[in-house]
């Protein structure tokens, strides 16, 4: 069986981070649209969620300027630590890294005027106890803008995985896979209402879409980023010794439409929330 099934990577080891960019073509659409949503003025406070490799962190602090102090928070601790020999090679002078999560930010009261995430907050353990701390450190006023992509993202993979899953009589694993996406990507009425819930006004939401390209079923598994941030979670769907099985079975799907329609095309439907703190 193709090697991309058993590829493991070693999320904290200098190589893998060497690597990793810091706005890969993942991230950068999402943070385009970001960008566009922020008030950028003087004289503030931030707090960007989720930063990883370090954006929209950095680029938040640089565009800021020196008259801002930005925070940034993220578990990822060795991480963190490439983020901040970035920093100092940028000469970036107003940052502040915290290691930990959005659950429990180690911030006062009403102290900061804007927060971001990039794709971040569908990531997080617990979103209500997110939404509540960050609105705990809030100032009335104060903008909370945040990237989501929806829970129709790469639907083209989920459909073909719920048909091989169907035809082998796998209907428990086909409600897990529902579990799994609406775990990952809550629909958006649905944080909306959370963030009103937590006094946060949403004043516009953005819709946008990007798409990925595949010229066969092995040549999407094998691309890296599914291979280290989705493939992992898909093959903890199905049973252990159905693995190789299962998705002998997507890679015939996906090439069958690939020779179909020349390519096969993964749509990643996002949405941008731009919220003010009541």
């Amino acid at each position: 069986m193709d090697k991309f099934l058993y590829t493991t990577f070693d999320y904290d080891s200098d190589e893998f981070l060497e690597v990793l960019d810091e706005l890969p073509f993942w991230s950068a659409p999402f943070g385009i649209r970001l960008f566009d949503s922020i008030t950028i003025r003087k004289n503030i406070k931030a707090l960007d969620i989720g930063f990883g490799a370090g954006f929209p962190l950095t680029e938040l602090a640089m565009r800021l300027g020196d008259t801002c102090k930005v925070y940034g928070i993220d578990p990822w601790e060795a991480a963190t630590k490439k983020v901040q020999r970035k920093i100092k090679i940028y000469g970036i002078e107003n940052i502040e890294i915290i290691t930990g999560v959005a659950e429990n930010i180690p911030l006062p009261d009403n102290s900061i005027d804007l927060i971001t995430s990039n794709n971040g907050i569908n990531n997080v353990a617990d979103l209500d106890k997110t939404l509540n701390e960050c609105s705990r450190i809030t100032k009335s006023g104060g903008q909370f803008v945040l990237t989501m992509n929806t829970n129709e993202s790469m639907i083209e993979f989920y459909d073909i995985m719920s048909e091989v899953l169907s035809e082998k009589g796998l209907n428990k694993e086909i409600e897990d896979m529902h579990r799994h996406i609406y775990k990952m990507r809550k629909p958006v009425d649905e944080v909306c209402k959370k963030l009103n819930d937590n006094s946060f006004e949403v004043t516009n939401i953005v819709t946008d879409k990007f798409e990925y390209k595949f010229a066969d079923g092995k040549s999407m598994f094998s691309y890296f980023l599914i291979n280290s941030s989705f493939l992992g979670s898909w093959k903890k769907l199905v049973p252990q010794d159905k693995i190789e099985e299962i998705f002998k079975e997507i890679i015939k799907h996906i090439d069958t439409i690939s020779e179909r329609d020349g390519c096969f095309k993964l749509t990643i439907p996002f949405v941008v929330i731009d919220c003010e703190k009541a």
